[in-house]
C-alpha cells in the first residue's frame, strides 16, 4: 500500500511496544493500535487480534443524581449525573457514568442516595431520562478518555468513591486548564459550535491567524505557550512588512483545539460570526515575557521575525505588533 490523498500509511513497531506507546503519549495522540504480526483486518468485527490502546484520564466528580435503573438494575439505578465546580463556585454538569460498578458498589450507592434526594435541580442537562437529584454529597473517581467539545466526559468509567474528598474541591480545572476560566464563562457549549477545551500537553509551536467577521472584520493572532493559545485582536491584520505598525488587543487564552477552528459562531453568543483559518503554521520564540514576545513564524502567508511590544500607557491589554526587518 502506498500513501495517497486520503490514507498515510503508518510506520509500525516490533518488540518495543510499551516505549512506542509513551512516544506517542507524549507526542499529544490518544493512543496506539497494537495487533498480532499475522493478523489481518476485518472491516465491523471486534477481535483480540486488534487492539485499541488509549490512555485513561482520570478525575473527581460530584454526584448529583442518577437515572432510574432497569433491567438487572432495576433496584438500584441507571446512571449517575456528574458535575464539577467552576470559578464561581457553581455546579456544572459533564456527563453521566453507567458502567465500572460492582454489585457491592451499587448497593453502596444506592442506600447513600437514598439520604440525599432532594428535589432542586442543580443545572440542566442534555438527557430526556427522569433524573432523581441529590444533595452534593458524595465523590467518585472517574475514568474518561477525553473531554468533548460541549464539555462532557468521553467513555466514562466508575472507579471508587472518594469519602476522603469534599466535594467543594472537585473543581473544572481537572479536566480544563485553570487559564480557560474566561474563555468558557463567555461561551455557552450547548450552543457554541467552538471547542470545549482541554490542556494538550503535546502542542508545542503552533500559531494560526484566523478571519474573524464578527460585528466588525479583524484577524485573530494565536500563540500556542503553556498548554493554551495566547490570543490578541489584530483589527487591521497582520503587518507584512517592517513599515507596517498594527494594534493588537489582547484577549482570553483559548484552547488548543481552536488552531482547528473554522464555523459560525451562532447570533447571542461571545464573538457572533464566522471564523475562517487565514494562516497556520510553526513559530519559535526568542522573547516571551510580561512586556514583549518576539517570535518568528513559518507559515504558507506568513514568515519572517515579528514583534509584540506592551504599549503600558494604552492599557493593559494593547499591544503594538510590528514585522522585523531582515
Amino acid at each position: 500500500m502506498k500513501d495517497g490523498k486520503h490514507v498515510v500509511v503508518s510506520d509500525f513497531v516490533e518488540e518495543k511496544g510499551e516505549d512506542y506507546y509513551k512516544i506517542a503519549l507524549e507526542k499529544g495522540t490518544e493512543g496506539i493500535i497494537a495487533k498480532r504480526k499475522n493478523s489481518v483486518y476485518e472491516p465491523g468485527f471486534r477481535s483480540d487480534s486488534w487492539l485499541k490502546i488509549k490512555k485513561l484520564r482520570s478525575c473527581d466528580c460530584v454526584i448529583f443524581g442518577y437515572t432510574k435503573g432497569t433491567g438487572a438494575r432495576a433496584k438500584t439505578f441507571g446512571a449517575l449525573i456528574l458535575g464539577l465546580y467552576n470559578e464561581e463556585e457553581k455546579p456544572v454538569y459533564v456527563g453521566k457514568v453507567g458502567t465500572g460498578f460492582s454489585n457491592e458498589m451499587l448497593a453502596i450507592l444506592t442506600k447513600d442516595s437514598q439520604k440525599l434526594e432532594t428535589k432542586q435541580a442543580p443545572f440542566k442537562t442534555d438527557l430526556h431520562e427522569e433524573i432523581t437529584w441529590l444533595k452534593p454529597k458524595l465523590v467518585g473517581e472517574i475514568f474518561y478518555q477525553v473531554v468533548t467539545n460541549d464539555g462532557r466526559l468521553r467513555m466514562p468509567r466508575f472507579r471508587s468513591l472518594r469519602k476522603d474528598k469534599p466535594p467543594s474541591e472537585c473543581t473544572l480545572d481537572q479536566i480544563f486548564p485553570a487559564n480557560l476560566g474566561e474563555y468558557r464563562r463567555k461561551r455557552d457549549f450547548t450552543v457554541t459550535v467552538e471547542p470545549a477545551g482541554e490542556t494538550k500537553k503535546g502542542a508545542h509551536g503552533i500559531f494560526v491567524v484566523q478571519e474573524h467577521h464578527a460585528r466588525r472584520l479583524h484577524y485573530d493572532l494565536r500563540l500556542e505557550n503553556e498548554g493554551v493559545l495566547k490570543s490578541w485582536a489584530v483589527p487591521k491584520g497582520i503587518p507584512e512588512s517592517p513599515d507596517q505598525k498594527r494594534l493588537a488587543v489582547q484577549t482570553e487564552d483559548h484552547p488548543i483545539e481552536y488552531a482547528d477552528f473554522e464555523g459560525t459562531i451562532p447570533e447571542g453568543q461571545y464573538g457572533a460570526g464566522t471564523v475562517r483559518i487565514w494562516d497556520k503554521g510553526d513559530f519559535s520564540t526568542k522573547v516571551w515575557d510580561e512586556n514583549m514576545v518576539e517570535f518568528t513564524l513559518s507559515g504558507k502567508k506568513l514568515a519572517g521575525r515579528y514583534v509584540l511590544v506592551r504599549l503600558k500607557k494604552a492599557g493593559e491589554k494593547s499591544w503594538l505588533l510590528l514585522k522585523g526587518k531582515g
